[in-house]
């Protein structure tokens, strides 16, 4: 599984919700806190273009905020992002 970061501020209703999102899911993530820390908070906007929080990457790729995992649990397409590359895929009970 690829490494899961999450940048969030204290008091943050949407933070607070994408971390519970994740963690119902098993998923493993390191938080970041942001709060008062403006040189995190300018390389997060240039990184992703974005002034809110929280900000969810997974690897290297930012997936945006709250609304937008919240969008990919519904799709149904957080657990591909969140799978390592280089782990093989079962495709049939043969291959156990």
């Amino acid at each position: 599984m690829k490494p899961v970061d999450i940048y969030t501020i204290q008091g943050c209703w949407f933070c607070d919700r994408a971390k519970s999102l994740l963690a119902a899911r098993g998923v493993r993530f390191t938080e970041h806190r942001v709060d008062g820390d403006q040189a995190q908070r300018a390389r997060l906007l240039r990184v992703t273009g974005q002034r809110t929080v929280p900000q969810i990457f997974i690897g290297e790729d930012s997936i945006g905020g709250c609304s937008d995992l919240e969008t990919l649990i519904r799709l149904g397409k957080l657990d591909p992002l969140l799978a390592d590359a280089e782990e093989p895929l079962i495709n049939d009970i043969d291959d156990l």
